[in-house]
């Protein structure tokens, strides 16, 4: 399977309100960290979550943390 696009080498540090979301797991997508359809034709599929109150959170935009869509600091031992 190809490796996702690195989009960028920090979070997106946000405030959500409760509903449901696609977060971008190709990193194409114009629309970061969001999906946007830009996988269509790849391997990858958008990973949905959803907060059930409003949260500050950090998604991940290098694509490679293992706590997806969440940023688990994997960003910073990239070259």
């Amino acid at each position: 399977m190809e490796l996702p696009k690195i989009a960028d080498k920090k979070p997106a540090v946000l405030e959500l309100e409760p509903g449901t979301y696609a977060w971008c797991a190709c990193g194409q997508s114009k629309n970061q960290p969001y999906c946007d359809g830009s996988h269509r034709g790849t391997g990858f599929s958008p990973k949905m979550f959803t907060l059930t109150e409003k949260k500050r959170v950090a998604l991940c935009q290098c694509k490679q943390s293992a706590q997806t869509p969440y940023c688990d600091g994997t960003h910073r031992t990239l070259a």
